[in-house]
């Protein structure tokens, strides 16, 4: 897991307007500095798969935040940007959630819509707390076939 942050003053705050209040310009900065941290590891990796929101929770907030974090993080490394995964399942925010429950939350709510055979990812997002839904996504990246998932964020909790 590689994450340039705590999330902690000010970059908590950076990560809240992006994501809540459609800072487009803030993703971008926050992008950047992402880049920055991770650019060596970078010639490890074969594509960038963001996180995916289910559709549910894009159509309500208008964007997804792991996505606008890498694309111009793909652009940025010249990198793919694979975005063969989906969230098929809505599941509740898991701000208040503990461990056991955020695990069971995401439990099944990712499937593979994409071909990963052989691929060295590198799994994008803005915030890991607890590492339940990266370890969801990664579990589901590695049973359609990748050779090894990475995770990129920008602030670990």
């Amino acid at each position: 897991m590689h994450a340039p942050f705590r999330y902690a003053a000010p970059i908590d705050r950076l990560i809240q307007g992006a994501k809540y209040n459609a800072r487009f310009d803030w993703l971008d900065l926050l992008a950047n500095r992402l880049t920055e941290h991770i650019r060596i590891r970078a010639t490890e990796v074969d594509a960038i798969v963001p996180v995916p929101l289910h559709r549910s929770r894009l159509r309500s907030r208008g964007y997804n935040q792991a996505l606008e974090l890498a694309r111009p993080l793909a652009k940025n490394l010249r990198l793919p940007l694979h975005r063969g995964i989906e969230r098929v399942r809505s599941t509740p925010a898991q701000i208040a959630m503990s461990l056991k429950d955020r695990r069971r939350n995401v439990r099944n709510a990712f499937a593979a819509s994409g071909e990963f055979t052989g691929q060295r990812l590198a799994l994008v997002d803005d915030v890991m707390t607890s590492g339940a839904t990266v370890q969801a996504v990664t579990r589901c990246l590695r049973q359609a076939g990748a050779a090894s998932v990475e995770v990129w964020i920008v602030a670990r909790a």
